[in-house]
């Protein structure tokens, strides 16, 4: 697309970023951020930006349902630029009561005015302002639930369905709601540096307002506090960006100081600073990842916790765990615990990001449990006798959570299938599954959905 003229920084980079993130399948935080990078925006359009980003991928499908009712052409065949200023006009338009119609009418128009090859700003002008004078009639919940449910909480119909099949319409609703939900900013407190009381105290003195979380011991939650970047106790290490349900995760591996630990899937490091925190700095954890990229981040992260005792080494076609590089070099001797936190489709996490309800598909959960069984098993022989494996995934889909452990630990009987319950906080005995599995459906405490399993090697 080339450069738009006449347009408000903001939007102009809030196009830039949702465009992105169609054409390349990219993360719209990564999206987002390199857009920025280059915009020299102010605070308060970095700020507009974001909301829109975020507010349109939310509640895209909805935002869609409006639009095809005024229309004379669905929104999916228009071009992807013209979609996507129709978007942003109607998301201001419904959702954001601060900003008049007629700015956000104006102002898409503008951005229409800049595509080129075509002058589409009157086709946009004339259907954001019959939206306006539209009343938009949602589908009947009762009549078609699935195509209720995902109109209304703007979720693909073959994810509601699942739901609908699994949960039933209830827990289902709940589930497709929290989607739409913006979730907390939750710290962690990095026990090497402080206490959760000494954090606690130091950002109330620097005017932040923080409540603690419901079930982790570590846990603040932060109020509206502007730019991370520009947070001091993130800076000094004092503290991590973390989820209360991903905090919970490494404590069921019961880290002791002086171990030697295998994180397998590591980066950007949130669980690996955690089980360091855990072991005191002391005693050995070998991080790994395919991408060189997400290293040197878990590289950085490390470094400002102030965390020694972690070695990375990058994991590849070439050096796979299985592989005699890996073995002579990290696996000869063994480890105490590992944990694979393995890459999956990330849909316990849709509300932190929203771009993966249009990106990913049903037959994409095999592929990820294929990969998953895969890891497992190159590590597995690599745990000492007594030694303990937590299997963790940001989903609650079966193939990638309880098919996964079930099939290993028939594959494997030298595993002891145990109970999470014993390593968590009594707040979170409540979140585990008839085997013993953590397992937060989504809006239990308002956490992310995750599941974890504890094995043991007898």
């Amino acid at each position: 697309m080339k450069r738009i003229r006449h347009a408000v920084p903001g939007r102009l980079l809030a196009l830039q970023t949702l465009l992105a993130v169609e054409r390349q399948n990219c993360f719209a935080d990564d999206a987002f951020a390199k857009s920025a990078t280059h915009a020299n925006l102010s605070h308060e359009d970095q700020a507009l930006a974001f909301e829109l980003v975020y507010g349109v991928l939310r509640h895209r499908a909805s935002l869609d349902w409006q639009l095809n009712a005024v229309a004379s052409r669905p929104v999916h065949r228009l071009p992807k630029v013209v979609a996507a200023i129709l978007r942003l006009g109607a998301y201001q338009m419904r959702y954001l009561d601060r900003i008049p119609v007629s700015a956000a009418v104006n102002e898409s128009v503008k951005l229409a005015k800049g595509v080129k090859g075509r002058d589409w700003s009157g086709v946009v002008n004339g259907i954001l302002r019959n939206l306006n004078r539209t009343e938009v009639e949602w589908p009947d919940m009762d009549l078609d639930p699935v195509n209720g449910l995902s109109v209304t909480y703007s979720c693909p119909n073959w994810l509601t369905q699942r739901w609908l099949d699994r949960w039933g319409l209830e827990e289902a609703e709940a589930m497709c709601r929290h989607t739409l939900t913006i979730p907390p900013l939750t710290l962690r407190t990095n026990t090497l540096h402080c206490s959760r009381e000494q954090l606690e105290a130091r950002l109330g003195e620097e005017g932040y307002t923080v409540s603690r979380t419901a079930v982790s011991p570590q846990g603040l939650i932060l109020e509206k506090c502007g730019s991370l970047q520009a947070l001091p106790v993130l800076q000094e290490g004092w503290c991590y960006v973390e989820d209360e349900a991903a905090q919970l995760v490494s404590l069921l591996l019961d880290v002791k100081p002086g171990q030697r630990v295998l994180d397998a899937c590591a980066a950007p490091g949130g669980k690996c600073s955690h089980l360091a925190a855990l072991m005191q700095n002391q005693g050995e954890i070998v991080a790994t990842d395919p991408e060189p990229r997400r290293l040197k981040r878990l590289e950085s992260n490390l470094q400002t916790l102030g965390i020694t005792c972690v070695q990375t080494a990058e994991i590849s076609e070439e050096i796979s765990f299985a592989s005699p590089a890996f073995h002579d070099t990290w696996g000869r001797t063994g480890f105490d615990r590992i944990l694979v936190d393995a890459p999956c489709s990330g849909l316990g996490v849709l509300r932190r990001h929203p771009e993966a309800k249009w990106q990913k598909t049903a037959s994409q959960l095999d592929r990820h449990a294929e990969r998953q069984s895969g890891i497992l098993e190159q590590v597995a022989p690599y745990l000492r006798p007594g030694g303990v494996l937590v299997y963790s995934a940001c989903s609650t889909e079966p193939e990638e959570t309880t098919q996964v452990v079930s099939r290993f630990c028939q594959d494997h009987p030298e595993f002891c299938h145990e109970s999470s319950a014993g390593w968590l906080p009594p707040h979170a005995h409540s979140l585990t599954n008839p085997d013993g599995d953590f397992l937060t459906s989504g809006f239990h405490y308002n956490m992310d959905g995750f599941f974890a399993a504890r094995l043991r090697r007898t």
